[in-house]
């Protein structure tokens, strides 16, 4: 084959190390029509089903990858980077770049590759720079020879092409800080010690432990000791400072030292800004997601007079910091405003884990500033108008009226650059799987609307988010919705200044509503997809569905007279009704579906309601089952501050695929998520140390020492070459599974599991579709490796478990002879 050259460029770095060895790659292989990744479970892509196999021939120009199903050849192709070092080629959208070094020894490398959606170097998956953002340096292992770099394309790919670059840093441990997260220190204000994070880069073969950062501002130091950063990779670490001797509203310079006992690996400065407590400002706090420090923007309240006052949660559109959000608002003299971060500029859109995000910073600033709980209000623009809809349907209560800003209702239907979320399945199983993207569904949860007031706000000239979005939901909500307000801006773009959010006339509209209390509200309509995302509005909670992840419907009045309950439900087993605003020293009578039941409440404020054939009261719901503290689906385990644990009882290749995976997702969880992952082995792994976290475990139960601590009773249950649903058994080398299942130590957590029979079947589970918001994974998912290559098809089994988390009462379909 042609070979693949670089040319030879020295530059110093941004982070802080001295005159490094730059490689930067201009010549490669192309091929097209390779992949297709969206927000679905099912993958497809040909080069990483040949590297399942184990059948991936180096790529030679003009060799052919495979045929596709028009019987036409794809084929490696050469390909030149432009003068910007860039590699451009409209193919790379769904195709891959193939870029190789001849090291002549194993030594280690730093890889940074930008607008890629991940790579492979020499088959072992790393996490990508997807959106361009620069800072994605990844630490590899380079063998004496040939080096081969798979790069996978993306919509950026398309549009902006690709650039790679190696790079050989003179120390194997350093601090980056490109990617810092750090808070305003707000002047006159005591706060004690702040959180900030910055990068470690981990460039051996071992973990770094007993690291700390010691960070010195204005004269005060502080200790804050790390977790282990991983080898060969990096980590996002938390470090505190002391912001005590800082007297006055400007920048200063903080000095950051990484040692590891009394030892020093690297030190940087870093900027840190102090702000008038009336400027708009960055606040930092711990997430519970997974304990990484995260943050949110402020634009404070002009003058504060007193209680009674306003909270705006204004969710920011895709490329757009939290604190560049909260800057185009000016300050209200009636409320303060807050902007969350989705995890990132670009994030989750919204979905999943940045919906999370907005919820953890929602009950942060309701305790940081006390606002009237009738005066809270739900605005965005763009990405931000999405997550405006989605977050005023989900949870409908918690606001006094929502006002999407240019925003399109669903993924569905818009989608971003992981596609969109696809409507229709052209079988069963397909269909079950589409089912678990329930809860990203606006329009069927759009009669939640009516709960609170709602402001459309769109410009009619927008090329972006076509205003046709904003006419839609103006047609929605005029069937049913007794108070909303509509405005299109004339000749609008998509962004023209900060008008486009600051909009007075919405917050006029804001001022007009206040949230109702719940002893005010004797008439409740509620639907939610999923009781584990979206459980309760005011006085009535769906604890259990009937069928999961069909849409679950409460139509519920309250008559305090005559001392009644009534009305309907669809698709709802158990549910929870509050009746402390009834006169419990009487008989109530509940009147549900048809049933009529008479209740001596006595002392008791709630009441547990289970349909067995009928309605009857029960007790409270069993923590063991289903619920809204532990609901299922795949992505529950990444939750609860998620260690991932990774096998070592296997083979070699089998060990190494483990930790390869887990790191792999670390690293895709950090760029997406802003994250940081505890990454542990099996035989560290001590649930009493760990207590009440998620875990996501790698391997099976042949290689994996904690899976009989984690998974002994569970009916799924992977081996080498095979996999046991129930009494239903598949074998092969070359099967995959995803599945979740509610770690028996705890009432709240749950363990995600990314298994295989094989190592065929292991790495068929390397694609992490599940970090694409709104992805519908269901509880468990059993695959072949050629779902790679056939989509669906390759699915065996898929499926929810039952409330009480057997298969018999679940929801599943199998399909075997395909």
């Amino acid at each position: 084959m042609r070979k693949i050259v670089f040319v030879l460029i020295v530059f110093v770095l941004p982070f802080a190390l001295c005159a490094q060895t730059v490689y930067k790659f201009n010549s490669g292989l192309i091929a097209d029509s390779v992949h297709h990744y969206g927000r679905e479970a099912a993958v497809y892509d040909q080069i990483a089903y040949q590297l399942s196999r184990g059948i991936l021939k180096r790529p030679q120009v003009g060799e052919t990858l495979y045929m596709d199903d028009e019987g036409d050849m794809i084929q490696w192709q050469t390909i030149e980077a432009d003068s910007a070092g860039r590699f451009r080629d409209r193919s790379l959208g769904d195709g891959y770049l193939y870029l190789e070094y001849t090291s002549d020894r194993e030594q280690m490398a730093v890889l940074n590759i930008s607008r890629n959606s991940m790579f492979y170097v020499n088959d072992v998956p790393r996490g990508s720079d997807l959106y361009g953002d620069g800072w994605m340096y990844m630490p590899v292992q380079l063998k004496q020879g040939v080096n081969e770099i798979l790069i996978r394309g993306s919509r950026f790919s398309r549009w902006q092409g690709i650039e790679a670059k190696m790079i050989f840093p003179e120390k194997p441990v350093y601090l980056i800080d490109e990617d810092l997260t750090v808070p305003h220190v707000v002047h006159d204000e005591t706060s004690g010690l702040l959180w900030g994070a910055i990068v470690v880069s981990n460039g051996t073969n071992k973990p770094l432990e007993g690291l700390s950062i010691t960070a010195t501002l204005e004269g005060k130091k502080t200790v804050t000791s790390l977790p282990a950063v991983p080898p060969m990779t990096i980590r996002k670490v938390g470090f505190q400072f002391d912001p005590a001797n800082v007297r006055e509203a400007k920048d200063y310079e903080a000095r950051i030292v990484l040692q590891q006992k009394k030892n020093t690996l690297d030190e940087t400065t870093i900027n840190i800004s102090s702000v008038a407590p009336s400027s708009h400002q960055s606040h930092t706090f711990i997430s519970s997601i997974d304990g990484s420090v995260q943050y949110y923007g402020v634009a404070p309240q002009k003058e504060n007079v007193g209680d009674g006052q306003a909270l705006f949660l204004s969710v920011h559109g895709a490329g757009v910091e939290a604190i560049g959000q909260a800057r185009a608002y000016k300050p209200k003299d009636w409320g303060t405003l807050v902007a969350p971060t989705n995890r990132r500029p670009r994030g989750f859109n919204w979905e999943d884990w940045g919906m999370k995000d907005a919820l953890e910073v929602l009950e942060i600033a309701r305790k940081k500033y006390s606002p009237d709980p009738n005066k809270i209000y739900l605005t965005g623009h763009s990405m931000g108008g999405h997550g405006t809809w989605i977050l005023g349907a989900t949870y409908p209560d918690k606001w006094a009226a929502i006002a999407p800003c240019a925003g399109y209702p669903m993924l569905a239907e818009y989608g971003s650059s992981d596609g969109t979320i696809p409507t229709k399945g052209e079988s069963d199983v397909e269909r079950l799987l589409l089912r678990a993207s329930n809860p990203s569904n606006v329009m069927a949860l759009a009669d939640n609307y009516k709960s609170h007031g709602v402001y459309i706000f769109h410009g009619d000239a927008d090329r972006v988010v076509p205003v046709t979005y904003a006419r839609q939901m103006r047609e929605v909500l005029s069937k049913f919705h007794p108070d909303f307000s509509y405005y299109e801006y004339p000749g609008g773009s998509h962004w023209f200044g900060n008008e486009s959010v600051d909009w007075p006339p919405l917050f006029e509209y804001f001022k007009w509503h206040k949230n109702h209390a719940n002893h005010e509200m004797d008439v409740l309509d509620f639907k939610t997809a999923n009781p584990g995302v979206s459980a309760s509005h005011r006085w009535i909670s769906v604890l259990q569905q009937e069928e999961p992840l069909k849409f679950s419907r409460v139509q519920l009045e309250r008559n305090k007279e005559q001392n009644t309950i009534g009305g309907t439900t669809e698709n709802v087993y158990a549910l929870k009704v509050e009746i402390s605003e009834l006169n419990r020293s009487e008989r109530i009578q509940i009147n549900l579906d048809g049933d009529s039941i008479n209740i001596d409440a006595k002392d008791d404020q709630i009441i547990y309601l289970y349909k067995n054939g009928h309605w009857a009261v029960g007790s409270e719901l069993d923590k063991k089952q289903k619920g809204p503290h532990r609901g299922g689906t795949f992505k529950d385990g990444f939750n609860h501050q998620m260690v991932y644990v990774y096998a070592t009882k296997g083979n070699a290749a089998e060990n190494q695929w483990a930790y390869n995976k887990a790191r792999f997702d670390a690293e895709v969880w950090y760029y997406r998520g802003n994250g940081s992952i505890d990454i542990i082995a099996d035989k560290d792994f001590d649930p009493k140390k760990y207590a009440d976290r998620g875990v996501i475990l790698y391997g099976n139960a042949s290689n994996n020492a904690a899976w009989d601590k984690l998974l002994k009773d569970c009916p799924i249950q992977v081996k080498d070459g095979e996999v046991a649903l129930g009494a239903k058994t598949f074998k092969g080398e070359d099967l995959g599974a995803y599945f979740v299942w509610p770690r028996p130590d705890s009432e709240i957590a749950s363990v995600s599991v990314i298994s295989g029979t094989g190592l065929t079947g292991m790495k068929s589970t390397e694609a992490n579709q599940y970090f694409a918001g709104g992805s519908g994974f269901p509880d468990y998912m059993i695959f072949s490796s050629d779902m790679l290559k056939e989509g669906v098809k390759g699915i065996k089994a898929t499926g929810f478990f039952g409330n009480n988390w057997t298969l018999e009462n679940g929801d599943k379909q199998i399909q075997t002879d395909l």
